[in-house]
């Protein structure tokens, strides 16, 4: 008898014991858990602080490089069109370049001209304003930049009736450049070219004085 109940008394203790041990490994393996959700939330809170301020950071320089692009742009502005208003049409900057020209003012003709040619699009003014930038160069010995504004207009607008002379004027400073042979060959080419226009027979003058 003392022994069965020796052996109830220790079979309930190895229950009890096995009871213990599930109840620990329970409470261990949940705070486990509780401490890996406890890491996971820390390291996602680090995330998103890091990607909030590199979003932050982001902005910040993207504010600071357009503000730089517009007074850059803005500064461009003021030095292409500084003395002209933009809402004035073609006719009046037109008439201002000529204006300035009959003045000699050649460098306020020279913006206004270039003004025209960058914005705006016209089948006489335009060359026009090519053929009077060809001519105040010219006149300051830019054989050069001359030369450039005349090919302008004889490429961009070879049915315009300043296209002739350019040619000529071309030719022209080809001469002055000391290249004969390619001045006698533009000459002519302007006589061949355009027999009834009055540049011909200014080249076909040249022509003769060059014999």
């Amino acid at each position: 008898m003392k022994f069965i109940f020796a052996a109830l008394i220790s079979a309930s203790f190895f229950l009890e014991s096995q009871e213990v041990d599930a109840g620990d490994i329970l409470f261990l393996k949940v705070q486990e858990l509780e401490s890996e959700i406890s890491s996971l939330r820390s390291e996602l809170e680090a995330q998103a602080y890091l990607i909030d301020k590199l979003l932050n950071e982001n902005q910040t320089k993207l504010v600071i490089d357009n503000s730089s692009n517009n007074e850059v742009v803005a500064a461009d502005n003021t030095f292409r069109f500084e003395g002209i208003n933009d809402e004035q049409s073609i006719d009046e900057v037109y008439d201002q370049a000529i204006s300035q020209l009959n003045d000699k003012n050649f460098e306020e003709a020279k913006r206004s001209f270039v003004y025209l040619a960058d914005n705006f699009t016209d089948d006489e003014k335009i060359p026009l304003s090519l053929f009077w930038l060809g001519e105040i160069s010219l006149l300051e010995s830019d054989l050069e930049k001359s030369e450039t504004f005349f090919q302008l207009l004889a490429i961009n607008h070879p049915d315009h009736w300043r296209t002739p002379l350019a040619h000529k004027k071309i030719a022209d400073i080809l001469m002055m450049s000391g290249e004969l042979d390619a001045a006698k060959i533009k000459y002519q080419f302007v006589v061949q070219t355009y027999p009834n226009n009055a540049a011909s027979s200014l080249a076909l003058q040249l022509l003769e004085n060059m014999e």
